[in-house]
């Protein structure tokens, strides 16, 4: 099958089974994934013209009109407060997080369990929220788990949940960053499982006072999480900003978007579009929320959550790329530089099992994945890596 007829398939049965994999990952996983434009490539690209096309004021060209932190007004450049840093900002500050209610159903492939967590957007993953458990002189620190942008609780951990919970862990997980249309949240907040959608910074917040309560619950000091997409930056950016520093201790992401993305180039092509100062990332934001928007390459947010390195001393990070990614791209943008006091293990999902083909989304289903978690959270119980089949889409081993 060709490359341009393997988009295409993808993109039509995204868009019949799981709408939310159209809107995040474009037209699919590329048959050669080393075709990808390296992040310096990238970088450069995407530095040429900014100083130019950036006013002094934040605003493109010096024409963006400045915008207080979650007003939404203002079609600068994410000038004085504003959160956007996109070209734009629609809709404003707001949303909520929720906890979870009753456990939905284990699950092994990505399809089934979206579509469950698209119609039941309170369902809670199986093995986790229960706040009677408390952590074993083995297992000391309880796991928060953190899902992905038009994700939720459920289907961000149906498969890793129960498995993390077998293994001895306090695990605990909610859906943050529930937005509406008004408050930015885009198009696909009209869909009741759609979540992880407003400011990323709001989300940080929520984050914290999640965190607080697990370790109240527990009466531990710290935590670890695991983090799939933009549950990894956002993570990253409670580290730094929201006092998560003194009370994380592993953090572990999947196709996080540390430094961003491309979106398949649609990303990196409007950041260009946008520095010219024609506003092209705006309108998309509508559609896709401010969290969206702000996870492209160099955005506002992205630049401030690395602009003093990407970790913080005391946190053992673990993160984990896919070469077939068509969210996070190039996949090496969720790679992390090790900074003073901190380690960082950069693993590549293929190395070694190259039969494992999961994309953006499958990787959360993929045995090679979970076993990679729980070798991270405890190395001396769980050495060995589990390396099997496991495409993209569906996930699962290719059964639904």
């Amino acid at each position: 099958m060709t490359r341009g007829r393997t988009r295409s398939v993808r993109a039509a049965i995204l868009m019949g089974a799981a709408l939310v994999a159209v809107a995040l990952s474009g037209t699919g996983a590329s048959a050669d994934p080393n075709a990808a434009p390296t992040e310096q490539a990238l970088a450069e690209i995407i530095a040429d013209g900014r100083d130019v096309a950036w006013g002094t004021d934040g605003g493109l060209g010096g024409t963006g009109s400045a915008c207080t932190s979650g007003s939404g007004a203002g079609s600068g450049n994410g000038s004085g407060d504003c959160y956007g840093g996109s070209g734009s900002s629609s809709g404003s500050s707001g949303g909520y997080s929720s906890d979870p209610g009753a456990h939905g159903p284990a699950s092994t492939a990505f399809l089934p369990a979206f579509g469950y967590g698209l119609l039941n957007p309170d369902a809670a993953a199986p093995g986790t929220n229960d706040w009677n458990c408390k952590p074993t002189a083995n297992h000391p620190r309880p796991v928060v788990l953190l899902h992905g942008t038009w994700m939720n609780a459920y289907n961000g951990y149906a498969y890793m949940g129960q498995p993390i919970k077998d293994a001895g862990y306090c695990t605990f997980t909610f859906n943050y960053g529930r937005s509406n249309m008004l408050e930015g949240g885009g198009l696909g907040s009209f869909l009741p499982g759609v979540m992880g959608t407003g400011y990323i910074q709001d989300s940080a917040k929520q984050t914290a006072a999640f965190v607080d309560r697990v370790l109240a619950a527990t009466g531990t000091d710290e935590v670890d999480i695991i983090a799939h997409s933009q549950g990894g930056s956002m993570a990253n950016w409670y580290t730094k900003f929201e006092g998560g520093a003194a009370k994380v201790n592993k953090l572990i992401t999947y196709g996080a978007t540390h430094h961003g993305t491309s979106l398949d180039g649609i990303g990196a092509l409007g950041r260009m579009v946008n520095n010219l100062g024609i506003d092209v990332l705006g309108p998309i934001e509508i559609f896709v929320g401010h969290a969206g928007i702000q996870q492209t390459v160099g955005s506002d947010f992205v630049k401030t959550l690395n602009a003093g390195g990407d970790t913080v001393p005391g946190i053992d990070y673990t993160i984990v790329g896919t070469r077939y990614d068509e969210v996070t791209n190039p996949y090496e943008l969720t790679f992390l530089d090790q900074g003073p006091g901190s380690t960082v293990h950069n693993i590549v999902l293929q190395d070694g099992c190259e039969q494992d083909i999961s994309d953006h989304l499958t990787m959360m289903y993929s045995p090679r994945a979970l076993s990679i978690a729980l070798r991270a959270l405890d190395p001396i119980q769980n050495p060995q890596l589990t390396c099997t089949f496991n495409p993209w889409l569906i996930g699962g081993g290719g059964s639904l």
